[in-house]
């Protein structure tokens, strides 16, 4: 399916609301959109909202052989899948451009900026390492796809827990988690994208654009950069020309909003792991408003039932008796009844015209219409035939045999 293209009055509007300065939204140029983090019950499966746009990251782990360039360092995989779950103009089944060119962003800002300690994951060397894959998918498009996979896959990592090892000799073991706690990544920083959008060659740039404003926009300018303020990527996509001083200005938004995520999930690590060392409640279901699981869901209230019998002889004998009682219903007809004050029912009584018209039906019929059915009686042979509008009767009678003879 074909994404559906903007029209000219659209586009026109969008960009005369950018160059006044506003934002569908209500944004300002350099706000990003709300952000929300949310940790699943496995460890390194999280959601990441920002906006409406949604990405989900599973980080899973396996024992496998290295590289043989690398044989002390472990592997690390990214891959973001698009389908048309989260927008109908992507295609299933197949990698687009844009699916190409989100995957190897992510890895010059994850993989290529060495946010993990790789040689913490050799479990012998030259022979088995550990295999670190991070599998991202959106869920929903709302514009700054980058942004939002780039949290989703430093957070997914930052909450990932591998299963604990041993080595003896030839032998390696894998613990469970019930055996040993799992061991944390070793992750030096945290690495995070900001996007930036330009319009009308350069004039103007907003920060976090949405959907719309990327259909409008003639550049991007994504700056990976971690809490440090060092920059780990930057890529400029959409053929303007930049100035030194646009760039600079950009970096410095940038490391203001990475230090702002940044705190961001730590926060969001530091309440799910008090969740869990505490045994209260945590994961997915955990998050969601409960006026989205049932709008009649009552809150749980509690109930006294100390001292019941009193308080219902108290309540009866506050209460004012009723002001009249009738003991019997009053009977009009058979199968209908009247209780208390209130006009007569008449259901079971035939009205006057119902009357009439019984009488009418139970009247005697036309003596032509006896006359025929006696004749009916009398003579087996005739055949009769009646006009309806007229009411004359006309009899058939079969010829004698002497008349027949002659």
């Amino acid at each position: 399916m074909k994404e559906t293209p903007l029209s000219n009055c659209e586009r026109a509007f969008l960009l005369q609301a950018i160059a006044e300065r506003k934002r569908l939204d209500g944004r300002q140029t350099y706000d990003y959109r709300n952000i929300k983090i949310t940790f699943g019950t496995d460890y390194g499966c999280c959601i990441v909202e920002l906006g409406k746009t949604r990405v989900l990251c599973q980080v899973s782990s396996e024992i496998v052989t290295p590289k043989m360039n690398r044989p002390t360092e472990g592997i690390l995989f990214f891959d973001l899948a698009i389908s048309p779950m989260a927008f109908p103009g992507f295609e299933m089944g197949r990698n687009s451009e844009l699916s190409v060119k989100l995957n190897r962003l992510l890895e010059r800002c994850l993989r290529n900026s060495k946010c993990i300690d790789t040689e913490s994951l050799c479990v012998a060397a030259g022979e088995k390492v550990w295999q670190i894959r991070v599998d991202l998918h959106l869920l929903n498009h709302e514009g700054n796809i980058i942004d939002a996979a780039s949290i989703a896959a430093i957070a997914g990592l930052c909450h990932f827990r591998r299963p604990d090892v041993s080595v003896q000799g030839e032998e390696v073991t894998v613990y469970t988690p019930e055996e040993r706690d799992p061991v944390p990544l070793s992750i030096h920083h945290m690495p995070i994208c900001v996007s930036f959008a330009f319009f009308q060659q350069g004039i103007y740039l907003l920060v976090d654009p949405s959907e719309r404003e990327e259909w409008v926009m003639d550049g991007l300018l994504v700056i990976s950069m971690n809490k440090h303020r060092e920059i780990c990527t930057i890529q400029s996509s959409g053929g303007i020309m930049l100035l030194k001083e646009q760039v600079l200005r950009c970096s410095k938004v940038a490391g203001v909003k990475v230090g702002e995520i940044t705190e961001l999930i730590q926060k969001a690590l530091e309440n799910d792991k008090k969740a869990r060392k505490e045994g209260g409640k945590f994961g997915f279901a955990e998050s969601l408003p409960e006026k989205r699981i049932t709008a009649l869901k009552m809150e749980k209230s509690a109930v006294d039932t100390t001292d019941v019998e009193n308080k219902v002889e108290k309540i009866i004998l506050d209460a004012e008796p009723p002001s009249r009682v009738i003991s019997k219903p009053v009977v009009w007809t058979e199968g209908t009844a009247q209780i208390g004050e209130g006009q007569e029912n008449t259901w079971g009584q035939l009205e006057e015209s119902e009357e009439d018209d019984e009488d009418e039906d139970s009247a005697p019929e036309s003596p032509n219409v006896e006359m025929q059915t006696t004749k009916k009686k009398s003579l087996k042979d005739d055949v009769t035939m009646s006009d309806s509008e007229e009411d004359d009767v006309v009899i058939l009678q079969p010829e004698r045999p002497s008349q027949i003879s002659h």
